[in-house]
């Protein structure tokens, strides 16, 4: 069986836009969303005050609120970005989407904050008045999936994935292997989290953000050797993924093709990604893709700005390729989206390849020595006349993925 999966549909919520033409602005004129957070500033042991919030986004006023009331933040921004990938792949309410040969595969963190905290605020205080009906809906760590499911009546297979950085390019690779193998003809497949004090907390005593407070506009660095560690963000981004023919039969618009996934552990440290296995997942992807590593012509960077996962994951990559490849990260623009992190820079990768140019890894003026020899995209941009790209992201608890895709220009 040689099952193609192509991407018919993207959509996405990021703090510079929604749309490509909005991004795409801001990385050609190197703005980042980074900004300072007062509204972390009641919480006075937190040390970072830096995210990249969507400050922007409102529940779409169409959205039955009987169907709403289930949707958390982290669930109503990954329908939003499903509902608009849907109506770029032009499948927007239409009988073929329920058909049970369509599933989902969505992942994020965890569900949203605020009804654990009132779960939490009761069982401290000993009462359950803030606790409602759908609270648990709402922060479940499957609250994704399910309500994309339920919003759009999506009857195929539900494929949760909650594994932090490397839940939505997880989505993708098993959405992915899941047309390939015929068990499905299309799949929703990506990811989506909020932005949260409690995510900045947990960062902040592994001393992994960065302080750079009063100047927002130098953090994060990616690989630069004066990093000071990671910036917050949030969003979601939704693929549509179908198998090639199944594509072509109704006519559909064609942006990529998946070509290949790799996914595996560390088994070694629960915070410390090791780079040999990163390294394995990377030539995983590549014999999956059955293309030589010299095919790939850029490396979309899991790049956080931590400097033990900057220098593991650049020398794993210079071990895969045996070159100086072309790489960049993009969370030096969009910050950590966490769970919305691999489908963000996935949708973005993609669109860049097709305009024949890659943004910078923005701030990153010296790169640390310590860092693998590869080609780090700095300054302006490069234009890259290539098709096929890898795109990488690394998780708390060893879980390495990787990514290759063509695109369609």
């Amino acid at each position: 069986m040689n099952r193609r999966v192509v991407v018919t549909g993207m959509g996405g919520i990021t703090a510079l836009g929604d749309d490509w033409a909005a991004i795409e602005k801001s990385l050609h004129s190197g703005k980042s969303g980074v900004r300072q957070m007062p509204e972390w500033n009641r919480y006075v042991d937190l040390q970072t005050r830096l995210g990249v919030p969507v400050d922007h986004f409102e529940v779409p006023s169409h959205y039955p609120r009987k169907i709403v009331r289930s949707m958390g933040r982290v669930a109503m921004l990954g329908v939003r970005a499903t509902e608009l990938a849907f109506i770029d792949a032009g499948l927007l309410n239409t009988p073929a989407i329920q058909n049970g040969r369509m599933g989902v595969a969505y992942g994020s963190s965890s569900g949203s904050l605020e009804p654990m905290l009132a779960l939490g605020t009761g069982v401290a205080e000993g009462h359950f008045k803030n606790i409602s009906a759908t609270g648990y809906i709402q922060s479940m760590s499957h609250t994704a999936a399910v309500n994309i499911g339920v919003f759009f009546g999506l009857k195929g297979r539900v494929i949760p994935t909650s594994s932090a950085c490397t839940s939505s390019s997880q989505a993708i690779g098993y959405a992915y292997e899941s047309i390939k193998a015929g068990k499905q003809d299309a799949m929703v497949a990506g990811g989506c989290d909020e932005l949260s004090f409690c995510h900045a907390a947990v960062f902040d005593t592994l001393f992994a953000t960065s302080l750079r407070n009063d100047f927002p506009s130098t953090s994060p660095r990616p690989f630069d050797k004066n990093r000071d560690g990671l910036v917050l963000g949030e969003g979601a981004c939704t693929f549509i993924l179908e198998e090639r023919e199944h594509a072509l039969a109704r006519g559909a618009r064609i942006f990529a093709e998946i070509l290949g996934f790799g996914t595996n552990s560390d088994g070694a440290h629960i915070t410390q990604p090791q780079k040999e296995t990163m390294a394995v997942t990377m030539q995983l992807a590549i014999e999956d893709a059955g293309i030589s590593p010299d095919a790939i012509g850029w490396v979309n960077a899991h790049g956080t700005a931590t400097e033990h996962g900057d220098i593991a994951e650049s020398q794993a990559t210079r071990a895969t390729f045996q070159r100086a490849v072309p790489i960049s990260s993009l969370k030096s623009f969009f910050g950590h989206a966490l769970g919305a992190c691999g489908s963000i820079e996935a949708w973005v990768g993609i669109q860049m390849l097709r305009t024949g140019w890659v943004a910078p890894t923005l701030n990153l003026e010296s790169v640390d020595p310590r860092c693998g020899e590869l080609d780090y995209i700095q300054g302006q941009g490069r234009s890259l006349d290539c098709d096929v790209f890898m795109s990488n992201n690394f998780a708390f608890g060893g879980i390495n993925t990787s990514l290759i895709i063509r695109c369609e220009k």
